[in-house]
């Protein structure tokens, strides 16, 4: 293993989109074809499965130095109101694009520290949202929640409008490694967030974990895997460490890259970790993901349902996402568009009835083939194209570049069918990259992606 790693670690995406975002269309997108394309993929789809919402919170009131997202750091909590009075106006944008209520299937808040607003702000976000749309029986939303900030009121809230999965950020118990990375939560605060969330209906509690993180040795993973296990959540994200310090706005540069562990130790914490999970119970979903046998998101893996899109991996589909707010991204299927990236600017264009895109990118067959056979890759560890509408001659070229993966035992291709191994699931975003000629045919001058090991 350790001669993969050394062969295959390398800078590479994580593939919730393709193209990735750096391999959009230079010229972007016009607001015209965006808004098309939205209408298109409503009228198609509403109906039969709804859409998701994204709506991104951007506020922090202390800098993770670990984190890459799109945050606003501020103690200052008047934020609040005017951020969410855009939030409904951008909302109200869309809205005037449907000829019907639409059906929101699933929501998701993401950020930032989504619980820095207060439970009563948070309330009139919802109540904005969703009165103007239809919640289905079947529907999924889910929040981000700091365990130092996430209270009973902010729990309550979302429960009373369908909310019932959190997400909490752990990374690690060890005090150290939180130390390093400004994110110190003592094991009690998630214990009492987890414990009330329950307590309050929440049916799947998902805790984020991280390793490859400074100062982390496989005994911190142990530790705290050990400590995750009194809790179990239904869901784990056990993600590798991004270090992506040249991007701008970040904190990462607030420690040494020889405090971070080596590839090969990195591995074997992920091993250990793998190792730990399993034997607790947890099954493999996907790249990065844990789930007991009961929770949905492992159900809809084992039932080839799952999906992954900005948002991450989903237990079902809806072809159009609306992303609300600072920075985020809208998937038509048919094009993605991405919000402006500071409030600033955001407010600007809302407060001119523009729905705030600033670049995106239109689809072209090409780009939809390839980008099914990566959904089916890193969503199901396989895909094929024994039918027509799946072949490319992308697809032929891949094939002959995947043959050394094949010497090395990480997939199989057989009658047009490629099957990664269990040897090969730690390589997958290798594997898809294969079939990326935009990233395989541009040589960037600077590093764009996290390692993949």
């Amino acid at each position: 293993m350790e001669n993969l790693i050394a062969k295959y670690n390398i800078p590479g995406p994580r593939y919730t989109s393709y193209p990735t975002v750096p391999f959009w269309n230079k010229e972007g997108i016009q607001k015209s074809v965006w808004i098309e394309s939205v209408k298109q993929s409503f009228a198609e789809s509403n109906a039969k499965e709804g859409i998701s919402l994204y709506i991104h919170l951007p506020f922090c009131e202390s800098l993770c130095t670990f984190c890459g997202c799109n945050k606003r750091i501020t103690k200052n909590h008047g934020v609040e109101s005017p951020y969410i009075t855009a939030v409904l106006k951008e909302w109200d944008l869309y809205l005037a694009l449907f000829d019907e209520k639409p059906i929101i299937s699933e929501l998701h808040f993401g950020g930032g520290t989504p619980t820095f607003f207060a439970p009563e702000s948070l309330d009139f976000l919802l109540s904005g949202i969703l009165d103007k749309g239809i919640i289905p029986e079947k529907h999924s939303y889910s929040f981000e929640g700091h365990p130092n900030n996430t209270k009973k009121g902010h729990l309550e809230v979302m429960a009373k409008h369908g909310f019932r999965r959190a997400s909490y950020g752990v990374q690690d118990f060890d005090e150290k490694v939180q130390r390093s990375i400004n994110r110190v939560q003592p094991y009690e605060n998630v214990e009492v967030v987890t414990k009330l969330s329950r307590e309050l209906g929440y049916n799947s509690t998902s805790f984020d974990l991280v390793y490859g993180l400074p100062f982390q040795t496989i005994g911190s993973i142990e530790g705290t895997i050990e400590l995750v296990k009194k809790l179990m959540p239904e869901r784990i994200a056990f993600y590798s460490y991004a270090h992506v310090p040249w991007m701008k706005g970040n904190g990462q540069r607030g420690f040494d890259d020889n405090d971070l562990p080596t590839p090969e130790g990195k591995r074997a914490m992920y091993e250990a970790g793998y190792r730990l999970l399993l034997e607790a119970g947890y099954k493999e979903v996907g790249m990065d993901h844990f789930a007991l046998e009961t929770d949905e998101m492992y159900i809809s893996y084992n039932a080839k349902t799952l999906h992954r899109n900005f948002m991450g991996y989903t237990a079902s589909k809806t072809q159009l996402m609306v992303g609300l707010g600072v920075s985020s991204i809208s998937d038509s299927w048919y094009a993605f568009a991405q919000n402006v990236k500071t409030v600033e600017e955001y407010y600007e264009e809302i407060e001119k009835n523009e729905i705030p895109i600033f670049k995106g990118h239109l689809l072209t067959e090409e780009d939809l083939i390839i980008r099914k056979h990566i959904l089916n890759i890193m969503c199901h560890f396989e895909t094929d194209w024994n039918e027509e509408a799946l072949q490319h001659k992308l697809v032929f070229e891949a094939e002959d570049r995947l043959q050394e993966m094949i010497q090395d035992g990480l997939l199989t291709i057989e009658n047009c069918t490629l099957t990664v191994t269990e040897k090969g699931k730690p390589f997958v975003r290798n594997i898809c990259m294969a079939f990326d000629e935009k990233l395989l045919g541009i040589k960037p001058g600077t590093q764009l992606f996290s390692m993949t090991i």
